[in-house]
């Protein structure tokens, strides 16, 4: 039986507001949307459910505003089974919320207000240190200031403690500050923008890995959507390929990746096998509809795993 890992998400708590719509409005025009669905999401929530899915004990550090998405959020990790000791509600601010515009190929724009998330700060860490000194990996990502992200790095650095950062959504980052993090994972876009080097092919994302790498990140994984993910460090890049599967939304197909990259890097997988099966956990969720609502269960993918494995 594979160890049952530690996962702790220092990250962002949001609602999702998702219309499906055949195209989008012009400037000062309406037009109709063809289904609303609404969902607990936000980076940080979305990889601690699906790390908590995929068969992990996890905790969540996050802030949630004191409007009504705040105690249902609390509420969603608990009945999840997530541990919200740290999940505080903030007075004076909303919920962070997250309008998405799925068109019918399955590809999304998001918005993000980020909202209480905006007030998790260094401190807040430093109010969680018991509980992380215990953890298999440290998650953390964009949604929150990077302030705290850095310090998140820096903490998990001096307690030995494996971390990955997640730079989405993308903005100018101190690469610096992340030196000696052990997986930096972005997607085309955001290593795009955080490199200035454009990733349209595995080329590319090679050439971009090799940037990031010399900054002194230890490990980058640059997801490729449709066409897999690169694994890089300095021993060596490795292509690794996607799954076939047939996509309808592809909201939170990140977040799936990484969520269930830490759980299976924490049961002892090699590397390269938890991002081929972190591969599938991800295509997999692109299946259903919604962020955490998307996401299978251990029993439900472990299925999935083993009859791909057999053909």
């Amino acid at each position: 039986m594979a160890k049952r890992p530690g996962i702790a998400v220092v990250g962002s708590a949001n609602i999702d507001l998702t219309t499906f719509t055949e195209k989008f409005p012009k400037a000062g025009e309406t037009i109709f949307g063809q289904k609303f669905d609404l969902g607990f999401g936000g980076k940080g929530a979305n990889q601690a459910v699906a790390s908590r899915l995929c068969g992990a004990d996890v905790f969540m550090v996050a802030r949630v505003g004191n409007d009504l998405f705040g105690p249902a959020t609390i509420q969603n990790f608990k009945k999840l089974g997530i541990d919200a000791t740290h999940v505080k509600q903030i007075e004076g601010v909303s919920s962070g919320v997250a309008p998405i515009f799925v068109e019918p190929n399955g590809q999304n724009r998001i918005w993000v207000v980020k909202g209480a998330n905006d007030l998790l700060k260094p401190a807040d860490v430093d109010a969680a240190a018991d509980l992380l000194k215990t953890v298999d990996c440290m998650v953390l990502q964009f949604e929150i200031p990077l302030e705290t992200v850095y310090y998140g790095v820096s903490f998990a650095r001096k307690n030995g403690i494996r971390c990955i950062v997640n730079p989405a959504p993308a903005q100018p980052v101190d690469l610096n500050a992340l030196a000696g993090l052990d997986y930096f994972v972005p997607n085309e876009s955001e290593a795009e923008t955080i490199t200035g080097m454009p990733v349209r092919n595995v080329d590319d994302a090679k050439k971009c890995a090799e940037k990031l790498l010399s900054s002194g990140i230890k490990r980058v994984i640059i997801t490729l959507g449709a066409n897999g993910s690169l694994l890089a460090s300095r021993e060596g890049m490795e292509h690794v390929a996607a799954f076939s599967v047939k996509s309808i939304d592809s909201t939170g197909a990140g977040d799936a990746f990484i969520g269930s990259f830490a759980v299976f890097l924490g049961e002892g997988l090699p590397e390269r096998e938890a991002v081929r099966r972190a591969n599938l956990y991800a295509g997999l969720s692109t299946t259903g509809v919604g962020t955490q609502k998307s996401f299978y269960d251990r029993a439900r993918y472990d299925a999935d795993w083993a009859a791909r494995a057999k053909s």
